[in-house]
């Protein structure tokens, strides 16, 4: 087996014969089949009980072997989706992640098992499977494979690996609380806008594509903006000359904080479409600002980058 890599990844799995795990001539031992049936704990290789990094409870928590993998993991997975984790004693990476999936197996309360492979005792099973580095994580779900990743990734995406093959499983997913998120946007709305900016940018450093913590930001950015201003002020100084770009921008920053989003977005393409050069590129990223506010599945953003696309080509 190859050290541990050290840098996570995604990747994608071609076809593995999972069928070929079969134990020959010999009838694999019987396992739960009932949807939502609790798999028994088998005993590892040649008895030796796996480490539990994390302590992770039996009923969701099991030990993976060539012998029992059929019944184990792949009979399981047409009722409940199975999440593989291949770690080894010598792994030290993998005692940072095990624990992890052990916690959220537990959390998970059978909605999921996790299934623990000892790839030094179980070298067929991790040749069938591809494992090139460890720890190594992927799933299966109705018998198929989903994909994973090697390493160790933050818990936030963990979890979000996890609801994601949950859904692929047809299992409802409750909504996670994020403590992070909430101390940032209990920041926000106390107006230290300081520590919710550090905050929302804690979150994006280790989750980048967390489209909560992007609206989060551009909300930061947008109270600052207009701070001080006088809203009335500027709304006459926008309508009095459609040129006064400074104006269009503080106006529709403006109308999305009083609920007018699609009106701010209409008057910066409009604005757009008045401009050229450097003073039509200032305005494009202003209106991309407001769109994080709201959030790229915002109906009103779709319509309005529609719009955008339009009056940029």
């Amino acid at each position: 087996m190859s050290d541990p890599r050290t840098t996570p990844s995604i990747f994608t799995r071609g076809a593995v014969d999972l069928g070929a795990l079969r134990p020959a001539n010999k009838p694999a031992p019987a396992g739960p089949t009932a949807a939502g049936a609790a798999p028994a704990k088998p005993a590892g290789p040649a008895g030796a009980p796996t480490p539990a990094f994390g302590g992770g409870a039996p009923s969701t928590v099991i030990d993976v072997t060539e012998a029992n993998f059929q019944t184990t993991v792949l009979e399981l997975s047409m009722t409940t989706p199975v999440i593989l984790d291949f770690w080894a004693n010598w792994c030290e990476p993998c005692k940072q992640l095990s624990p992890i999936l052990e916690k959220l197996a537990a959390e998970g309360g059978g909605s999921w098992v996790l299934g623990k492979v000892d790839v030094d005792a179980n070298p067929r099973l991790a040749q069938a499977l591809r494992v090139q580095g460890i720890p190594m994580v992927v799933a299966l779900v109705g018998g198929q494979l989903v994909e994973g990743f090697t390493g160790v990734i933050p818990e936030v995406e963990i979890r979000r690996y996890v609801d994601a093959v949950l859904k692929a499983g047809g299992v409802q997913v409750a909504p996670h609380e994020d403590p992070r998120m909430d101390a940032a946007d209990d920041a926000l709305m106390t107006g230290d806008l300081d520590a919710a900016e550090a905050a929302y940018k804690k979150i994006l450093a280790e989750s980048p594509q967390d489209h909560a913590a992007e609206a989060g930001l551009a909300q930061v950015e947008l109270y600052r903006r207009v701070t001080g201003v006088d809203a009335e002020s500027v709304l006459a100084r926008a309508e009095a000359d459609p040129d006064d770009l400074e104006a269009q921008q503080l106006a529709a920053d403006i109308e999305v904080l009083s609920g007018q989003a699609p009106e701010a977005y209409e008057r910066l393409v409009a604005a757009v479409k008045r401009s050229a050069g450097d003073d039509r590129d200032l305005v494009r990223k202003h209106l991309l600002s407001l769109f994080a506010v709201a959030g790229p599945d915002d109906p009103a953003v779709a319509n309005a980058r529609r719009s955008l696309a339009r009056a940029l080509f």
